[in-house]
């Protein structure tokens, strides 16, 4: 079984990257549309909103630096 960190939604860190990543789905700098998602039970109409996505990988991955995570990922969605 694959470790998670659970508490990561509600540390300090989880709090700012989730703050961060609305930031980001907010502005029109970033292509944060939503993507695929094949729960359709927390998901209806099969698309996973962008904040979701990025917090479960980070969750997923606990050994993952959440900082360089977000900094790479601004770097790739941003619109050109």
């Amino acid at each position: 079984m694959q470790k998670q960190r659970k508490d990561f939604i509600n540390s300090e860190e989880g709090i700012d990257i989730k703050r961060k990543l609305q930031n980001m789905a907010s502005s029109s700098l970033y292509n944060t549309t939503s993507s695929y998602s094949t729960n359709s039970t927390l998901y209806p109409d099969s698309l996973i909103p962008f904040v979701d996505k990025h917090m479960n990988y980070l969750i997923a991955h606990p050994n993952l630096e959440s900082k360089k995570y977000f900094a790479n990922l601004q770097l790739m969605a941003r619109v050109r």
